[in-house]
């Protein structure tokens, strides 16, 4: 397989409003004023030799989200592959989390670019829930089949 996989956890709950799903804004520059696209599942990269998708996908949360993987029944979302190549494998998992218990992890980049100074950001500067309209328009397009999926598995489920 080539180029970069990434696997991730997708919480969803039910509630007064209908199905709702956790999704994080990406940190960094580049999407600091950005809104729709900037969105997505919490996730990361892995190497498969090394890893299981599922094994990454719980290390990538606590990593992203400072808090560790919600126990819970996980529903396989499959696979979607994002424009620039890279190939997502997301479970999602009911449960229920306060945005603002959070702690993101960062990451380190030069910036501004050929400054030769490195900043750090947070992966995920913020974290939010969305019902699923208004998540299909601010989710990374490719990553909108885990939500066709997860309602699909919902709508089955009750």
């Amino acid at each position: 397989m080539s180029g970069k996989q990434s696997a991730g956890l997708l919480l969803y709950r039910h509630t007064g409003h209908g199905l709702e799903v956790l999704l994080g804004h990406m940190g960094g520059p580049f999407f600091a004023r950005r809104d729709a696209g900037a969105w997505t599942v919490p996730k990361g990269e892995y190497e498969s030799a090394r890893e299981t998708a599922w094994d990454a996908a719980r290390r990538e949360f606590q990593e992203e989200l400072g808090l560790p993987p919600p126990d819970g029944e996980a529903v396989q979302l499959g696979e979607v592959r994002q424009s620039g190549g890279k190939t997502v494998t997301a479970w999602a998992v009911r449960a229920d989390l306060d945005p603002a218990t959070i702690t993101p992890g960062t990451f380190t980049m030069e910036w501004p670019p050929r400054s030769g100074r490195t900043q750090e950001f947070p992966e995920l500067d913020r974290v939010a829930w969305f019902g699923l309209d208004d998540a299909r328009d601010v989710i990374v397009r490719a990553q909108t089949a885990f939500l066709d999926r997860l309602a699909e598995h919902s709508d089955k489920a009750r």
